[in-house]
């Protein structure tokens, strides 16, 4: 077995490679994330990185990188390999991978930039398909990095610093999207508040429905299999059919009773979309919170209960702490969907950054999409580490109290 393992390992040396010289277990694991990483920057440094037009509609002209640039983008899709053999360190690989990220965010400012130089006011540089192919095969490098050590893990992460330094420094002011972003000028930051907006009061409210519930179920094998079976229903429903279908009954209910409607309720706007996304994030948080209290081991459970501890610390002391880290897991799915759902509640004038998505399909300016797409997908990601990072931290604690 030990052979085995040792063959396909130094297979990454290549044939005739020495046990003593074959890279770590960990190294060579990561090949397969690293050549799914390297065939979409080989092609971006080879597809056009820039589109450039003369309005924000109009048909442009395909610009690729010049062939020193190209070259070195080609070199840096090849570094990973390099690493592997020639300095099998997991510490080079992180290192290559933030490096690519870097590189290719200062090749698109570099490159949007100059082609605009000459270019009447109203013309655009856009990112073409190399840019986001490199972009895209570099993040995968950084993501199979970051599955590594720890070092390594903060390593990968090191572009970060120097990209938000190119957008502070404005290196990237020439890309279309910020210049979309500038011409908005306050409207944006106002869209994202409400994003957010929506986003927390959502999430809390079925935090605040959720919890309770999935409380009660956990010891009801009938409540449970009720509750979950009406959200899962609802999750069925596609998200703009819930917002649809509960524009009539809000209306209704806000012509009924007119101090709801003095509160802002009605069958358009925050109202309906808090509601349908709030009915879409109690899925995540009953099912894990009932698989969560379920799961506690009985062993601590019967020493409190011998201990004298009542139903109500037995539950606050004991089920609860060690049932959270699962729980919040819940809670992270909720607010990642939460966030692609506010997007579709622009439909229904809600705002949010959907508001730019569909304002750029309704024209087709694909830079306004972007302008609303790529800060959502940043603030989904966003969520997902904070949160995942919490559960490591609540694991850790539990495992020292333990």
């Amino acid at each position: 077995m030990g052979q085995a393992q040792t063959v396909s390992v130094s297979g990454w040396r290549g044939a005739g490679a020495g046990s003593a010289s074959a890279p770590s277990p960990v190294v060579g694991g990561a090949g397969s994330v690293l050549l799914l990483a390297a065939l979409p920057m080989l092609a971006g440094a080879l597809l056009p990185w820039v589109l450039l037009r003369p309005n924000r509609l109009a048909p442009g002209e395909y610009l690729r990188l010049p062939p020193l640039l190209a070259g070195a983008g080609l070199l840096l899709a090849a570094l990973p390999f390099l690493a592997t053999r020639l300095a099998p360190s997991l510490t080079w690989l992180a290192a290559s991978a933030s490096l690519a990220v870097v590189a290719g965010v200062w090749a698109l400012g570099e490159q949007t930039r100059a082609a605009l130089i000459g270019q009447p006011p109203f013309a655009r540089a856009s990112a073409a398909s190399g840019a986001w192919l490199f972009l895209l095969g570099a993040g995968i490098a950084v993501r199979g990095a970051g599955l590594m050590g720890r070092r390594q893990r903060w390593l990968a992460w090191a572009w970060l610093p120097a990209v938000a330094a190119f957008i502070l420094a404005g290196h990237l002011n020439a890309w279309s999207v910020l210049v979309e972003g500038r011409n908005e000028g306050p409207r944006w930051g106002q869209e994202l508040a409400q994003h957010l907006r929506l986003v927390g009061e959502a999430l809390g409210s079925a935090l605040l429905i959720g919890a309770p519930l999935a409380v009660w179920a956990a010891g009801r094998a009938r409540v449970a299999e009720g509750v979950l079976g009406v959200a899962n229903g609802i999750q069925t429903l596609p998200s703009l059919a819930l917002l649809g279908l509960l524009i009539a009954p809000l209306s209704a209910l806000a012509d009924t009773l007119p101090a709801l409607r003095a509160l802002g309720v009605s069958g358009i706007g925050a109202a309906p979309a808090l509601t349908a996304m709030t009915l879409y994030a109690l899925l995540p948080i009953l099912r894990n919170g009932v698989v969560a209290l379920r799961g506690v081991p009985p062993g601590p459970v019967d020493a409190a209960r011998g201990m004298g501890m009542t139903p109500a610390q037995l539950f606050w002391r004991v089920r609860l702490p060690l049932a959270l880290p699962v729980w919040l897991s819940g809670v992270r799915q909720a607010a990642v969907l939460l966030v692609g759902v506010a997007s579709v509640a622009a439909l229904i004038g809600a705002g949010g950054l959907g508001t730019y998505i569909f304002k750029g399909l309704q024209s087709a300016a694909a830079d306004l999409i972007l302008l609303g797409a790529v800060p959502a997908a940043l603030l989904a990601l966003g969520l997902d580490a904070g949160l995942r990072g919490l559960e490591v931290l609540l694991g850790r604690w539990l495992g020292r109290a333990g």
